[in-house]
C-alpha cells in the first residue's frame, strides 16, 4: 500500500515550516507511532533544534564531491529502517551528484511507494509553476524547484503563514539567519514588497487546491448543486441599454454580502463568439472598474449555458435584468427568465432586477424586427419554423382549395413559395426544404389535374411543380448562404477581438499567462489547457492552466500546438472542429510571440536592475575608499601626533589637534549615519511617529549638531508660528542635511538664511543659499542618493544627504523642492502640515 504524503508550505523562509513538521512527528510519535527523522534542517535555529527532542534520527550519508564532504539523506538507510512515518524536510533540495535521485522529492516518491508515510516542507517559490514569478518579484531566480503536479498530488497541503511585518522582526532578532546576515537579507529578498507578494502567491495557491479538490469531491458524489463555501455573485451582461445599472446593483449586493463578483455573457456557440452587442464592451469595463470578473460562454441555449457557468464557478446568485420583450416574443421563443430560473433549481438564488432607462424606453422598434434577420440560426428557431410548416401549410391549402374555382394552380405556386420563403427566413435551410417538398406534394394533389391523386395530366403542370421545387430550393441556399457568410464575419470579428484582447493582456498584464490561458478555456469552451514545458529530464512541468481537465501530458491532451522554446499548448475538449483547430493554431502563435516577449522583458528588467545595483556599488565604493578614508585619515594623524614622545605640544596645539579630531568624528558620523539612513529609506523599515513639533526648536537644535560658526547661519523663524505635524528626530536629521548642504554650497562670507512662514494649512520652511546654483534640469536628480554636483567640493561627503533628507520629509507626508534664489544661488523649501490643519 502507498504511503500518505503531508507537505507543510510556506511562502518564505523562518514562517516554520521545519518546527511545523517536527512537532506533528512528535504528537504521533507520542501516540505510539514509529517515527524517524529522515532529513532535517535546524539552520542551527535554538527552537528548531529544541524540537527534535527525542526523536529517532537516521544518521546521514557523508558524500564526497569535488574534494569537499556533503551530507545528505541515506535513503537507503530509511528504507531499511522502514518506519510507519519518515520526516524529511526541504522538499525540493538537489541532492548531491552521484546520489541515486537528482531531487530529494524523487527520495520521497520511493519512500512512498515503499509505503512509508512522509511529512516534508517546502516554500512557494520552488514550485516549478512559479519559478518566473517570483523571480520577476524578488530579482532572484530559485534553482531548486518542485512539480506543481508532486506538490498537488499529496494527500495534505497545510499552509503555514506569518504576517511580513512578523517574520522581519523574526529575522531582525536573529531567528532565521545568523546576525551577520541579517542586513543583507532584509535589504533583499525579505523586503516587505517581496513578502507580502508571495503570501498573497501562497494563499492564491493553496485557494486553487481547496477549489479543485472541492471540484473533484463534488464530481465523485454527483454534487451539482453549489455549495455556499464562499458566496459569489454572477450577472448576466448582455449588452443591452440599461445594462450598467444592472451591473451596479449586483456590485452593491456583492460588496454587501463580502461576495466576488463575476459577469457572464453567452455566445452562440459557433466556436468563438456571435456578433457584440453595441454596449457590451462597455460593460465589461465597468464590471472590471467595479472589482468583478469576466467569463464567456458559449452555447445556443441561454439558459442552460447561463446556469451551467455560473454552476461550474459554484455561483450562489445570479442577477438578471427583467425582460422587455413582447409577449408574443415570449410566446414564440419562450421567457429566458423562467428557463433560467427552472434550470437553477433550488441551489442558486435569482434575481430579477428592473433595468429601465432612458435609452430603453426610446429604444427604436426596428431593434425588434432585427430578431427575424438571417444568421446562423439556432435549435429552438428551427422548431418554431418547422410548427409553423406543420400548422400553416394545412391552413393554406384549406383556404386555397376553398377558393380553387377562382385561383389556379399558378397563383397557388406564389402562395405556397412566399410561405416556403416565410419559412427560410425563420428557421433557415432545412425547415424551407421540408416545407417546399410538402407544398410540392399538396399542390400536386389538390390543384394538379386529376385531383385527390398523385398523376399529373398536364404537361405544364408538370414543369411549373417542378420550377417550383427549383426555385424553393434556390431561394432556401440563398437564405442558408447569406446566413453562413454572416457567421463567418462574425467569427471573423471575433478572432479579431479574442487577439485584440490577449495583446492588451499582454502589456498591462506583468504575469499574463495565467490570464490567457483562461481566456483561451472560456473563448474555446475547452474542457482544460495548459502550457507544457519540456525540462533537461525530458518531464514536463505546467506551467500555466485552466479548466478542470487540464492536462498535464501531451499524451493527455485532445490537441498540441508547439509555441517554441521547448513548450507545448496542450487543450482539452469534447468536440474541436477544422475551423476551431486552425484558430487555436493562429492563437497559439500569439502565445508564442507574447512569451517571448515576456522573456525578453524579464531579461531587460534584469539588465537594467544590474546597471543600476553597479552604479549604486561603485558609488558606495568610492564613498568607502575615498569619503569614509578621509576624516579617519585626519583623525588618525591628530592622534597619532599627540601621542609623539618626540614633541612636546602646548596647550593651544593639543586643544587645536583634539577638535580637530572631534570635527572629523563627527564629519564621519554624519556619513555614516546618512549610509544607515538611505539603507532604512530602501528597505522600508523606518518608523515614523507624527506629533505637533516646534520648527525653530527644530532648526536651533539641527544647527548645534551640525558645529557651525555663529556668523554662518541666520535664522529667522516667528515663535508664534504653529507647530508641524512631524517625527521630531527624523525632522531634525532631514533639516541639519539641508542646512550642512546649504552652508557647502554658500561661498565663504556669505550666510546661510533659514526662515519659515504659514501658508495655508502648511508651514513652509526656506533655506536660503547664494552659491553658484543647481540648473533646472538637475533638481530632481540631487535628491537622487550618491549624486554630488559642481556646488559641492570633493570629499565633502557621500552625496546622500539630500536624498536621506527628502525620504525623511515624505515619510511624514511633506514635500521638498528647490528654487532659483534671486541674486544667484538656490532656496530649499520644505513644506510641512501645521498642527491646525
Amino acid at each position: 500500500m502507498r504511503g500518505q504524503l503531508r507537505i507543510y508550505l510556506g511562502a518564505a523562509p523562518g514562517v516554520g515550516k521545519t518546527f511545523a513538521m517536527l512537532d506533528e512527528g512528535f504528537r504521533r510519535h507520542e501516540r505510539g507511532t514509529d517515527v524517524v527523522i529522515g532529513y532535517v534542517e535546524t539552520h542551527n535555529r535554538a527552537r528548531t533544534i529544541a524540537q527534535v527532542r527525542d526523536l529517532e534520527i537516521v544518521p546521514r550519508r557523508q558524500m564526497e564531491y569535488r574534494g569537499q564532504t556533503f551530507e545528505e539523506m541515506d535513503l537507503d538507510a530509511v528504507l531499511a529502517r522502514a518506519p510507519r512515518v519518515a520526516l524529511v524536510d526541504e522538499l525540493a533540495h538537489s541532492n548531491v551528484p552521484g546520489s541515486r535521485n537528482e531531487k530529494r522529492w524523487q527520495d520521497i516518491e520511493e519512500l512512498l511507494a515503499a509505503g512509508i508515510d512522509v511529512i516534508s516542507t517546502v516554500n512557494i517559490q520552488h514550485l516549478e509553476s512559479l519559478n518566473d514569478v517570483v523571480e520577476n518579484i524578488t530579482d532572484i531566480k530559485q534553482r531548486e524547484t518542485v512539480p506543481d503536479v508532486f506538490v498537488r498530488s499529496a494527500d495534505q497541503v497545510e499552509l503555514v503563514d506569518m504576517a511580513p511585518e512578523a517574520l522581519r522582526r523574526r529575522m531582525a532578532h536573529g531567528n532565521i539567519y545568523m546576525p551577520e546576515k541579517v542586513d543583507a537579507a532584509l535589504d533583499n529578498f525579505f523586503r516587505p514588497g517581496n513578502l507580502g507578494a508571495l503570501r498573497e502567491l501562497a494563499l492564491l495557491w493553496m485557494a486553487d487546491k481547496v477549489d479543485d479538490a472541492l471540484l473533484q469531491y463534488r464530481e465523485q458524489h454527483d454534487i451539482s448543486r453549489p455549495w455556499e463555501t464562499r458566496e459569489r455573485v454572477a450577472v448576466a451582461l448582455t449588452g443591452a441599454p440599461g445594462a450598467a445599472n444592472l451591473i451596479r446593483r449586483a456590485s452593491r449586493m456583492a460588496q454587501r454580502l463580502r461576495a466576488e463578483l463575476i459577469g457572464i455573457h453567452v455566445v452562440a456557440s459557433d466556436g468563438l463568439s456571435s456578433r457584440t452587442a453595441p454596449g457590451l464592451l462597455d460593460d465589461v469595463q465597468l464590471l472590471k472598474e467595479l472589482g468583478g470578473r469576466y467569463i464567456e460562454v458559449a452555447g445556443d441555449d441561454i439558459a442552460k449555458s447561463l446556469v451551467q457557468a455560473a454552476s461550474a464557478e459554484n455561483t450562489t446568485q445570479i442577477v438578471l435584468g427583467a425582460s422587455r420583450r413582447s409577449r408574443w416574443s415570449e410566446f414564440t421563443r419562450g421567457s429566458v427568465i423562467n428557463a433560467i430560473v427552472r434550470a437553477a433549481g433550488t441551489g442558486i438564488d435569482v434575481h430579477v432586477i428592473s433595468t429601465k432607462s432612458l435609452d430603453q424606453d426610446s429604444q427604436p422598434r426596428t431593434l425588434v424586427r432585427k430578431r427575424f434577420a438571417l444568421a446562423p440560426l439556432p435549435p429552438h428557431r428551427q422548431r418554431i419554423a418547422l410548427g409553423l410548416a406543420i400548422v400553416g401549410l394545412p391552413l393554406l391549402t384549406l383556404l386555397l382549395t376553398s377558393l380553387r374555382g377562382r385561383v389556379g394552380i399558378e397563383s397557388a405556386l406564389e402562395c405556397y413559395l412566399l410561405f416556403v420563403v416565410l419559412i427560410a427566413s425563420i428557421g433557415g435551410l432545412m425547415p424551407a426544404m421540408i416545407s417546399a417538398v410538402a407544398a410540392f406534394l399538396l399542390l400536386n394533389w389538390y390543384f394538379a389535374p386529376p385531383y385527390y391523386t398523385f398523376t399529373i395530366a398536364n404537361g405544364r403542370d408538370v414543369l411549373a411543380l417542378i420550377s417550383f421545387l427549383v426555385v424553393s430550393g434556390v431561394v432556401s441556399g440563398l437564405v442558408d448562404h447569406a446566413a453562413r457568410s454572416q457567421s463567418e464575419a462574425a467569427r471573423a470579428h471575433a478572432v479579431a477581438k479574442a487577439l485584440a484582447t490577449m495583446a492588451a493582456t499582454v502589456l498591462r498584464d506583468p504575469t499574463p499567462m495565467p490570464s490567457l490561458m483562461s481566456q483561451l478555456a472560456t473563448t474555446f469552451a475547452l474542457d482544460g489547457a495548459a502550457v507544457l514545458r519540456c525540462t533537461s529530464d525530458s518531464e514536463w512541468i505546467v506551467e500555466a492552466s485552466a479548466g478542470a481537465l487540464a492536462p498535464t501530458d501531451p499524451t493527455n491532451a485532445t490537441m498540441t500546438l508547439d509555441i517554441g522554446d521547448d513548450a507545448l499548448l496542450a487543450v482539452n475538449a469534447a468536440r474541436l472542429g477544422s475551423d476551431d483547430r486552425q484558430l487555436l493554431a493562429d492563437f497559439a502563435t500569439q502565445l508564442a510571440v507574447a512569451t517571448q516577449g515576456l522573456r525578453l522583458q524579464r531579461e531587460a528588467a534584469a539588465a537594467a536592475m544590474l546597471v543600476r545595483t553597479n552604479e549604486l556599488r561603485a558609488a558606495l565604493l568610492q564613498a568607502v575608499s575615498h569619503d569614509l578614508r578621509t576624516p579617519l585619515t585626519a583623525i588618525r594623524a591628530a592622534a597619532t601626533t599627540l601621542l609623539s614622545d618626540d614633541v612636546e605640544w602646548d596647550h593651544a596645539t593639543s586643544h587645536q589637534m583634539l577638535q580637530m579630531i572631534d570635527d572629523e568624528a563627527g564629519r564621519l558620523n554624519r556619513i555614516v549615519a546618512n549610509l544607515l539612513d538611505m539603507s532604512r529609506l530602501q528597505v522600508g523599515v523606518v518608523e515614523v511617529r507624527r506629533t505637533p513639533t516646534d520648527i525653530g526648536a527644530i532648526v536651533g537644535s539641527a544647527i548645534i549638531g551640525l558645529h557651525l560658526p555663529i556668523d554662518r547661519v541666520s535664522i529667522d523663524i516667528d515663535e508664534t508660528l504653529p507647530a508641524v505635524l512631524a517625527d521630531g528626530p527624523l525632522l531634525e536629521r532631514a533639516v541639519a542635511n539641508i542646512i550642512e548642504n546649504a552652508a557647502r554650497a554658500a561661498p565663504e562670507g556669505t550666510t546661510v538664511e533659514v526662515t519659515a512662514t504659514a501658508v495655508g494649512d502648511e508651514i513652509h520652511l526656506y533655506v536660503v543659499d547664494h552659491g553658484v546654483g543647481i540648473p533646472a534640469e538637475l533638481h530632481d536628480k540631487v535628491f537622487q542618493p550618491f549624486q554630488r554636483f559642481g556646488d559641492q567640493t570633493n570629499g565633502t561627503g557621500v552625496g546622500l544627504g539630500l536624498a536621506v533628507a527628502r525620504g525623511f520629509i515624505e515619510a511624514f507626508d511633506g514635500r521638498i523642492t528647490i528654487r532659483e534664489t534671486p541674486g544667484g544661488g538656490c532656496t530649499m523649501i520644505v513644506a510641512l502640515a501645521s498642527e491646525t490643519r
